[in-house]
């Protein structure tokens, strides 16, 4: 059975993707492989704010709690899934990759990811 450090090294290994990051809701660092440009822990320390964020969002509109939230900046793209009620997967990747066989992976998978965790 693969292992969150299998999960991580294959997901940083796809094209465009600079960093695989699984972190807590409390924000501390479970495992990552990044580029050396991406500071991981900075990463999972600021992660649960967005997803708290997103979570209150959507109490307010009846969506359902989040499950996976795309932000897109001027150099770079952020995917934020989120694993189970502890667990958090972010990937960082480059602007103009390809990102809807990873999100279909992700997506279809995400059972088997958290289980992982």
């Amino acid at each position: 059975m693969p292992t969150i450090r299998d999960l991580v090294g294959a997901l940083r290994h796809r094209d465009g993707v600079e960093a695989a990051v699984v972190l807590g809701r409390d924000g501390l660092l479970i495992d990552s492989q990044t580029e050396p440009t991406v500071d991981a822990e900075r990463v999972a320390a600021l992660m649960p704010s967005i997803v708290a964020a997103a979570d209150e969002y959507a109490s307010h509109d009846g969506r359902g709690t989040l499950t996976t939230a795309i932000l897109e900046f001027a150099h770079g793209i952020a995917i934020i899934s989120v694993l189970t009620n502890d667990a958090i997967l972010v990937v960082l990747a480059k602007p103009n990759t390809n990102l809807a066989p990873l999100l279909f992976d992700l997506r279809r998978n995400r059972e088997n990811i958290a289980a992982l965790v």
